[in-house]
């Protein structure tokens, strides 16, 4: 296990710094017996895939030498990064690289986001924001976040920012929708069929007359 958790980071670090141009969320490693499949969630598939299909059979050529296993590598497209979390950060990330001002940066992605369809986000960037002499913490906040119900499916993004005068990480939190949220539409049908399938209970319960 030790070894598989290594060649993961290994294989990780190398799709990260090659496809740093891709928007590559994540990279999702499998390992179906002695083969190797390689996920890689991107926003971008037209660089990772490359003109006729050349980039990544260089990519599948530089996992097999690495790990020394058969790899398969597939391309998965992200409909909408504005509403990735990774992406997000990654985004902030990169914009405060080039000096533009942070809350600049933030509020551009919470209304990306917002008009993309996400239900709530949160961003949150510490370090020493602006060049000033004391770190410091500084969050914007836009719709629902609600981290403590277990129904809400909130994607959650880190990523760090290397400038000049120091490193700024970044924090980004976003509500997408609550999973098993039931319509109206489907309360009164499931309350149709409940009800129908306790008259159809009473009806076997109910004891049959005893022949006088």
């Amino acid at each position: 296990m030790p070894d598989f958790i290594e060649e993961d980071r290994r294989v990780r670090v190398y799709l990260k710094d090659k496809l740093k141009l891709a928007s590559v969320s994540k990279i999702v490693i499998e390992r179906p017996g002695k083969y190797l499949r390689v996920n890689i969630y991107t926003s971008r598939p037209g660089i990772v895939i490359g003109k006729g299909g050349q980039g990544i059979e260089n990519l599948r050529k530089e996992i097999e030498s690495m790990t020394a296993k058969k790899t398969f590598v597939n391309v998965m497209e992200i409909k909408r990064p504005e509403v990735d979390a990774q992406l997000a950060a990654e985004g902030i990330a990169f914009q405060l690289e080039k000096q533009i001002a942070f809350k600049r940066a933030m509020k551009k992605t919470i209304e990306k986001a917002i008009t993309a369809g996400a239900k709530g986000i949160k961003v949150m960037v510490a370090g020493r924001l602006g060049g000033a002499e004391i770190a410091r913490t500084e969050w914007l906040k836009e719709g629902r976040i609600p981290l403590q119900t277990f129904r809400a499916d909130i994607d959650y993004g880190f990523a760090e920012a290397y400038t000049t005068m120091g490193q700024i990480g970044v924090k980004v939190w976003i509500f997408k929708k609550e999973l098993f949220k039931k319509t109206a539409k489907e309360l009164f049908e499931e309350a149709k069929l409940v009800g129908a399938s306790e008259t159809v209970e009473q009806t076997i319960v109910q004891k049959p007359e005893e022949p006088k």
